[in-house]
């Protein structure tokens, strides 16, 4: 009842703030934090439900580990869901983790004791967020100023122009295509990446030390613009590797990340039919109204079943020898930024008929 309640009023809000007041306008209004104070309510629910009227063997790991197994007091659920830090662009944190970081308990350390059993709680000094705050507004800076000066110049509305339409050669559209859409991307990176910053600001964010020693400030990140990891066959050899997006559900793991949990919690991990199909649904309802929003998240349910089934079916024909594999991580990655600029064009377009002259 509450999933149904929060994201029918939600759906109330879009459909009043787009039909009624500002058609295919960005803007910032009440219906952003409407967006995020819907995530945490509906996920609030499930845990609450999970923690308190479900079995412990009913739940997969990562239930068990967020389950609340108390009811919140009114004051503690009121400041989950409209604390400063998250109230306009989130992002989404669970509520256990949001306690645990009220509560000055996100620098308490875990160890065992004697017997190997016993735990023992020990603290360690208080990290200071300052260098991963910096960072993050450098990427804010850059972001913004990419947007204000690349993007205007690269429209994705440019896509439908009839002249580009009738004279362009197909290469030179594709190429267009994959770069007024990358050129629409900082304007996310930089709400997002600032988002995360405020909360870091906080001391909210902390997700302990990696193997270095060094501070991690991601817990809450939603948003990965290049991941740089060691493995360990380069490790001793002292090289690394970039990681790219070579599939589909790659580059969604890594893009809008809480809102993707959120969506895998509420409804892929409960489901028991057609679980990514009922997930980009209910991405469309929550995202709003525009045609558009419902046109890609339907495209991009035909598109993740059509990378699923290509990786399933040749990848392992590519994984020896080396350069094989490297030629089949570049064709992919080319594939799937080809794939993922098709499938979001209408979400940046919002209406129905200039989607349609894109597709035409």
């Amino acid at each position: 009842y509450c999933f149904v309640f929060a994201l029918g009023y939600l759906t109330v809000c879009q459909i009043t703030r787009v039909y009624i007041f500002d058609y295919g306008q960005y803007s910032a209004d009440f219906s952003g934090p409407m967006m995020i104070i819907t995530q945490k309510v509906t996920s609030l629910a499930y845990e609450i439900h999970d923690g308190m009227f479900r079995k412990d063997e009913e739940l997969t790991p990562s239930q068990r580990g967020l389950a609340v197994r108390r009811m919140p007091s009114l004051l503690e659920y009121l400041s989950y869901n409209c604390n400063f830090m998250g109230i306009l662009a989130g992002p989404l944190c669970s509520y256990k983790d949001y306690i645990t970081f009220i509560e000055g308990r996100s620098y308490h350390m875990t160890k065992s004791g004697e017997n190997g059993r016993e735990e023992i709680q020990y603290e360690r000094t208080e990290p200071s967020p300052n260098i991963a705050v910096i960072q993050k507004l450098l990427v804010c800076g850059l972001s913004l100023l990419f947007h204000l000066t690349i993007s205007n110049a690269l429209s994705v509305e440019y896509n439908i122009d009839e002249h580009f339409q009738a004279t362009a050669s197909w290469p030179t559209k594709v190429v267009y295509l994959y770069v007024s859409l990358l050129a629409a991307r900082p304007k996310y990176y930089f709400a997002w990446t600032l988002a995360d910053a405020i909360n870091n600001a906080a001391g909210f964010g902390f997700r302990g030390y990696d193997k270095n020693g060094a501070a991690r400030w991601d817990l809450i990140s939603n948003l990965r613009i290049q991941q740089i990891e060691v493995s360990e066959s380069s490790r001793k050899k002292g090289s690394f590797v970039f990681q790219m997006s070579t599939s589909f559900k790659m580059f969604l793991d890594n893009w809008n990340i809480q809102t993707a949990l959120w969506l895998k919690r509420v409804c892929y991990e409960r489901v028991s039919w057609s679980p990514t199909i009922q997930t980009f649904i209910l991405s469309a309802i929550w995202h709003g109204v525009y045609p558009g929003y419902y046109l890609t998240f339907l495209t991009g349910v035909l598109m993740t079943l059509a990378a699923r089934a290509m990786r399933s079916n040749f990848r392992h024909y590519f994984i020896e020898p080396p350069q094989l594999k490297l030629f089949y991580d570049v064709l992919t990655w080319i594939v799937t930024q080809i794939a993922i600029s098709y499938t979001v064009v209408p979400f940046v377009l919002l209406s129905i008929k200039p989607s349609f002259m894109f597709y035409r």
